[in-house]
Parts: structure tokens; sequence; C-alpha cells
């Protein structure tokens, strides 16, 4: 099978030695699907890596050398894919040769048209960046126009738009490196954030939901199977309910139904669930498979998961 994989923060972990560490168990669950014959290409969060980037030039800027450009996050987004690439493509490498397989992996910088008029830029609801005193939020959001919120009692933040993404720029590229025989990596983040105007693209400020790349990537490439990774075996409704029930296969109708009921939360499980939805419905034939990374090989053999289909 064609199988996009998108894998979750808990995949990369949080800082770069986690990065090191989780990316060798990450290389050798995915080298298990290729080795099974699978054609794999894979997408990945990027939450806790953007955040240090966007940390630190917002340091370099505001306390070290404050006549040092402000950087911009899709700039941020951009090195946040070369480098989760850099390591993964890294130990994807190394544990397919370990395994005697001759595979080339390779990593696109992978940029995202997204509407300008998504409703989504009149609604910022993704945090960003450190933490802040309410006076040195109001002082940025007065003399840089962001929009901030109290984030949970924590402080206050940066928030930025979570747009859909409406176009891959790179995808013909993805699709020669699969045709050349390529493990590809790309999407990173969600994507470099880019608005068209004619034909150059301007990146924005935005953060692009991975899951939802993910989705529109598989379709692209007419993938068969989409996995999305997350913390847990299988959804559930009623989560941590007396009444829970882990779910294994349901239709796209069905799982609609549940979103509707509210068994998912935003920002959590429901975008996994919506974007497993639509990949389900652009094809007869397709499948979205959500399930914890060490659990995918079994996944794809029917054995757990949680498996969205639309008969």
């Amino acid at each position: 099978m064609r199988i996009v994989i998108a894998l979750g923060g808990n995949a990369l972990g949080n800082t770069l030695t986690e990065q090191m560490t989780a990316v060798k168990y990450t290389a050798s669950a995915i080298a298990d699907l290729i080795e099974q014959g699978h054609e794999v290409i894979v997408s990945h969060g990027n939450g806790p890596q953007v955040g240090m980037i966007h940390h630190a030039v917002n340091e370099l800027t505001h306390v070290v050398e404050q006549d040092f450009p402000v950087i911009p996050l899709s700039v941020c987004v951009a090195m946040s894919q070369s480098y989760i690439g850099y390591d993964l493509q890294n130990a994807l490498r190394e544990e397919l040769l370990n395994r005697s397989i001759h595979k080339p992996c390779a990593t696109v910088i992978t940029q995202v048209v997204v509407d300008p008029d998504d409703p989504a830029f009149k609604n910022p609801s993704k945090p960003i960046g450190r933490f802040m005193s309410e006076e040195e939020a109001k002082k940025l959001a007065e003399e840089k126009g962001y929009q901030i919120i109290e984030d949970s009692g924590r402080g206050w933040r940066r928030v930025v738009a979570s747009p859909k993404p409406k176009a891959i720029v790179e995808i013909e590229t993805v699709k020669a490196l699969l045709q050349a025989g390529q493990v590809v990596i790309a999407g990173g983040g969600g994507g470099i954030p880019v608005t068209a105007h004619g034909n150059h693209l301007k990146g924005t400020s935005a953060v692009i939901d991975k899951d939802f790349c993910s989705c529109l990537m598989a379709e692209l490439v007419d993938a068969d199977l989409l996995i999305i990774l997350t913390a847990v075996e299988k959804c559930a409704i009623n989560f941590g309910k007396p009444n829970q029930k882990w779910l294994d296969n349901i239709t796209a109708d069905e799982a609609k139904e549940y979103c509707k009921q509210g068994h998912f939360a935003a920002g959590s499980m429901l975008p996994k669930v919506e974007a497993a939805i639509k990949f389900a419905e652009s094809s007869k034939g397709r499948k979205s498979l959500i399930t914890l990374l060490e659990k995918a090989k079994d996944g794809i053999e029917g054995k757990t998961g949680t498996i969205v289909y639309n008969p």
C-alpha cells in the first residue's frame, strides 16, 4: 500500500536530546512498514520544536540584540521542518541499512497554501511562544500588532490563526521522489503557511494542523491509507467515564455523529478524527487508521487501532 503517516509530537520528543533518542524508535516502527513492502510518506508535528525556535529568536530580538530583525513564524516553521527532517531521515537511513534495505530518504521543505480569507484569521486560537506578563504582552500587541490571550492561568501568550490547507506547493516533488522509490518526509508541522499572490508566495503567521495537511497530502499522492499516530491505541467515546467504549472499525458517518455529540476534545482528538473522516470519504477504498506508533503495523493488519472507512 501507499501510506501517509502523520507522526504526533510524542514521536519526536520535546528537546534536541529527546528527539535524537525518539527518532531511533520512530524510525524502527516506520522501517517495519517499509520492510513489509509498503510505500511510505512521513509527516510530523513540530509543536515543541517550533516553539523553541520562536522563543530563541524572540529572546535574541528583545533581550540580546534589539536591532536584530524579527524572524517571521513561517521561517521558524521552515527551520523546524529542516532540523526534524535531518534527524528523522538519518535515523531512517541507518535503520533501513541495518536491515539491508537500500532505500534513500529525503526531506522536502514544504510550503502549504492557505486562503487569506479563511475565517480562522479573524479568530486566532493557536497559542505560540513563551509566557509573558500582562504588561509585556500588551506592549508587544501595541508595538507589533500581535493578538494575545491569557492562557489557562499560566500567563499571557501570542495566538495565531490555524487555517485549513488548500494546496501543497511541492507536491510534484513529493510524487517524483515516490516514483524514484524514496522514503519522503514532507509537510512537517502542517507545512509552511503561505498565501498566493500571483506567482509570489508570501509566508503568513499561522499554524496549520498537521493532521489536515497529512490528509491533503494523502489525497494528492493517491494514498491507500492515512495513519494518524497519537498517544492512545484507539479512539473512544465517553472517554474517561464508566461507560467508555473503545472504537474499532467505524464508518465515516458514525465518526461524524460522534463528533457532533462532542465525544472528541477540540485541539486533541477531534482534528484527528475529522482528518480521518475527510480522507476516508475522498475516494472509494481509502481508509484511515488512528493508533499508537508502536501499534501501526498491527493496525494495518486489523489487530488494533480505530479504522475509519466509507462503505
